[in-house]
Parts: structure tokens; sequence; C-alpha cells
């Protein structure tokens, strides 16, 4: 597995499967196939597929570390910046087909709802996570405080996942979102244990 993660068609295939729900967005917007609310499929979808995306990002190195397959690594910082992508996407389909672009409802929304507060927020804490996910950014901080920055992605995903309840409460919605809650949930779980058998070897071997 890791020769195939390895080998060169591996990142073209990925980013092309990545902009494939972009694909089909674009194609539904133009041809008019989104249903009777394309404005609200295309804000919901993008949505969507920000959090599946997140979950993918997070689940790269759970997944390397039970597999062996420490090829993932090199596919995470792709998955990450079409988390940021798509969460743009999500933000500027609110703010164009929403509010019109219009700034000043735009900072109203923002502060008058709650749910809409913290998905803004998520997608101001990845900005900086997006802007120094490249190799010249991780020579320029160092790597221990370019670590440190990048665990900003943990309190991203909670408030994307609280985004997500809110937004599905006003319908009284909680399937999908305990879903999301499951895998997001083992994905930080995972993190927690892993950390705590490794300050325990450090620990008995001091």
């Amino acid at each position: 597995m890791n020769g195939l993660l390895l080998h060169k068609a591996a990142k073209p295939l990925l980013f092309t499967l990545a902009l494939l729900p972009f694909s089909w967005l674009f194609y539904g917007a133009v041809a008019n196939a989104l249903g009777a609310n394309p404005a609200e499929a295309l804000i919901r979808s993008t949505g969507d597929w920000t959090l599946r995306f997140l979950c993918l990002t997070l689940a790269v190195t759970p997944l390397r570390q039970a597999t062996g397959w420490h090829a993932l690594a090199r596919l995470r910082r792709m998955l990450g910046l079409f988390t940021f992508f798509y969460g743009m996407l999500h933000f500027l389909g609110f703010a164009g087909l929403d509010m019109g672009f219009d700034p000043t409802a735009i900072a109203q929304d923002i502060a008058k709802r709650p749910f809409i507060l913290v998905g803004f927020s998520a997608l101001v804490l990845m900005a900086p996570l997006a802007a120094t996910s490249f190799n010249r950014a991780i020579k320029a901080l160092g790597a221990r405080r370019w670590q440190a920055l990048h665990r900003a992605v943990y309190g991203t995903a909670l408030l994307a996942l609280l985004h997500f309840f809110w937004m599905r409460a006003g319908k009284n919605d909680f399937a999908e979102v305990a879903v999301y809650a499951a895998v997001i949930g083992a994905l930080l779980g995972w993190r927690l244990w892993h950390r705590g058998r490794r300050l325990q070897r450090a620990g008995s071997a001091a």
C-alpha cells in the first residue's frame, strides 16, 4: 500500500477525486439540476463536503499509525486544503446567494445568529492552517511552532460540528449530526489515547 501511495499518480488522482463534488455542483447549477431551491442545495452541499474532507484530513494520522501506511502523510496537506476550499465555497454561497455580498448584511447576520458565527469562526481558524500548509512556511515557523499552530484543526472540527448541530436543530434532524459526531469523536479520541500512551512510555523510560 505504501508503494501505491508513493506512486506519482497518487496525488493527481486524489486531486481529481476531490474536485468531483465541485464539478457536480457546478454542472448542477449550470444545468438547473439542483432542485427547487438551488441556492440552499449549493450552500448545504458545500458545507457537507467541508465536513467530509475535514474528517478525511483528521483520519490520516490515526490510519497511518494503525496500518503502517506512512505514505498517507503526503496526502494530508491536499486533503486539508480541499477542506478549506469547500469551506470557502460554503461561506461564499451564504455571502453571495443569501446576502447578495452585502458586507453590512453579512456582518449583522454573523453577529445575530450563533450557528453562523460558529461556522465563520471555524473558517477563520482554518485560514492560517491553509496559508501555512507549504514547506516554506514550515521552515519559517519551525517544526514545533508549525505543529502547535496546526493543532487548531481540532478546534476547527469541534466548531464545524457545533455549526452543523445548530443548523439541524431548527428542523430537529440530528441523524447526520450523530454520524459526524461519532466520527470526529473517534478520531480525536484516538489522538488522546495515542498521546497518553506516548507520555506513559516516556515516563517509564525516564
